[in-house]
């Protein structure tokens, strides 16, 4: 479990609405998901951007970070263009129904992706309370993580990434050993386990939007990878990072 003791850095979250049917889901599982009325361009603003920014902050390129913050500026741009890139799709940075298409085959039907769940983000407690931030933050703060989980899912070829821990409230923080400042306890950091090695996560993860990430030859890191949203760090000795 991640020990680090670094200065932690609040991330703010938006909340998740639910609306109408999406294009795309299992029949019956559509209601809670979010959908789009509207393509989104460059110099376009609104809570429908700042939604699509959720979902693409997972490719902003390398050491970058998405804000999402409800402006669709270059950024935004950049990110929508890498997603249409890792797709297939025509690539030009304009989110358009073939997008959202796309987006709506990863969603579930509560919004997280489809290949990980808030239950993989949350084994502490079931109403993510008792954190540093409060209980919808950390679980909007998980939604993020998620996204950005299911970009590096694709890019290392759609092979299983394991959630070894998520969201920690203070307790179960200090019951594993975590620092008293850990991201764990704000809802946006993931130690992940799986199929390929540590440093390959570890390397991949440089790509997707994580300003923390901790693997082999860190102290206490050398059976898992750790991302998250805080400060901006990288330190994996073993893999070169």
């Amino acid at each position: 479990m991640s020990k680090h003791s670094r200065r932690a850095f609040l991330s703010t979250a938006v909340a998740i609405p639910a609306t109408a049917a999406v294009v795309g889901l299992t029949s019956g599982t559509a209601q809670a998901a979010y959908s789009w009325s509207r393509t989104l361009r460059e110099g376009m603003s609104g809570s429908d951007v700042t939604q699509l920014q959720i979902r693409v902050a997972g490719y902003p390129g390398y050491n970058s970070i998405l804000a999402v913050d409800g402006a669709f500026g270059p950024h935004t741009r950049g990110a929508v263009t890498r997603f249409q890139q890792a797709y297939g799709l025509g690539a030009d940075g304009i989110a358009g129904p073939q997008t959202f298409s796309k987006i709506y085959s990863l969603q579930s039907s509560d919004n997280t992706p489809i290949h990980f769940t808030y239950s993989e983000m949350n084994r502490c407690n079931g109403n993510w309370s008792g954190g540093r931030v409060g209980a919808s933050t950390a679980r909007a703060n998980a939604l993020r993580c998620m996204w950005k989980l299911e970009a590096l899912r694709h890019a290392l070829g759609d092979r299983p990434i394991n959630i070894s821990s998520g969201f920690r409230s203070v307790s179960c923080n200090s019951a594993v050993g975590g620092a008293t400042n850990s991201r764990h306890m704000y809802g946006d950091a993931a130690d992940l386990v799986g199929v390929h090695s540590f440093c390959t996560m570890a390397k991949q993860a440089r790509y997707h939007g994580f300003a923390t990430i901790l693997g082999p030859g860190y102290p206490g890191h050398n059976d898992h990878i750790h991302l998250d949203s805080g400060s901006r760090y990288w330190s994996a000795p073993n893999c070169g990072i």
